[in-house]
């Protein structure tokens, strides 16, 4: 009677072990065979073993996490090949338009001097697009993948925005819009890097003018706090869609079409400011002014910090 206990017991134990223990390790077994040979999609049973249940459900943590990250690679080759695409097409656009009117001038198609001035406006004006273009490809490039980090120093925000308003009055003259700068008549002092600070201003202001129609307004307002400075740019134009505005900051997206490349962007102007801010512990955002037109806000903070804790700050605007 004793033998036969026993040898139920040894029975018992044997299933047990099989069913927690020997049949959810085989399953791990073939589940890492077919991790190797790339099929991500596993399922492991359950098992009653604390050490066993707990291999599993590292196993499977570890899968889901190479299936992330497989999805997110597949998303960002995806992305590169779309950027790739927008580049070269943005790129071909005034390259054409500039060879026309360069082959106009050589075949004596511009036969007076008045077609001829607006032969050599067309290419001069090309040529600055194309330039401005390449420009940001390579402001954007080392801040996307060299992860350039801005090279901080004291300055003067409200200075900085001052001097970029005067430089943009002649241009938005010659379109009949005035450029209005609200501040206190004291320093905003930061630590900031001047030359990507000065980028991303112009690309705001520049975007603010593009948008503006004759007889409009661009507000510049700046203000300080203890936790930094903030700026706003407000453009009376068409304003931007409600379903763009989560996607404006993406790079080259195209949005609506009344604020879109035709108006002469590249689509990356956006995205360089804001990421600009960002690389200094800030946060540019977007949205629609009161009265209409576009608003974009940015705030810098005294002392770097994660961009995500800057979210419920409130910029001027």
């Amino acid at each position: 009677a004793l033998l036969s206990a026993l040898c139920l017991t040894l029975i018992g134990t044997a299933w047990f072990l099989r069913r927690a223990v020997v049949a959810p390790l085989t399953a791990t077994s073939h589940a890492a065979q077919r991790v190797a040979h790339g099929d991500l999609d596993i399922r492991l049973p359950g098992s009653r073993v604390r050490e066993v249940a707990e291999l599993n459900g590292a196993f499977a943590a570890m899968s889901n996490a190479l299936r992330a990250s497989l999805h997110q690679q597949t998303a960002m080759e995806e992305e590169r090949k779309l950027f790739i695409s927008a580049i070269v097409h943005d790129l071909r656009t005034p390259l054409f338009s500039l060879r026309g009117s360069l082959e106009g001038l050589k075949q004596g198609v511009a036969d007076t001097p008045e077609r001829r001035d607006r032969y050599i406006a067309v290419a001069l004006d090309k040529s600055v697009a194309l330039e401005r273009l390449i420009s940001d490809l390579f402001t954007f490039t080392r801040l996307e993948y060299l992860d350039q980090t801005p090279n901080r120093a004291p300055l003067d925000l409200a200075t900085l925005l001052a001097d970029q308003v005067n430089g943009l009055r002649p241009q938005a003259e010659t379109k009949r819009v005035e450029v209005t700068l609200a501040g206190l008549p004291t320093p905003c002092l930061i630590n900031g890097d001047g030359h990507l600070l000065t980028r991303a201003i112009d690309n705001l202001l520049d975007n603010a003018l593009r948008h503006t129609p004759a007889g409009g307004t661009i507000r510049i307002e700046w203000k300080q706090s203890s936790a930094g400075a903030a700026f706003s740019v407000t453009d009376p134009g068409p304003g931007i869609a409600n379903e763009d505005l989560p996607k404006l900051f993406l790079p080259l997206y195209r949005g609506e079409t009344s604020r879109n490349r035709k108006t002469g962007g590249a689509g990356l102007g956006l995205t360089i400011a804001r990421r600009i801010l960002v690389a200094h512990g800030g946060e540019l955002t977007a949205s629609n002014g009161a009265s209409g037109g576009a608003a974009f806000t940015g705030f810098i903070p005294h002392e770097p910090a994660n961009h995500e804790s800057l979210n419920a700050r409130q910029p001027a605007g």
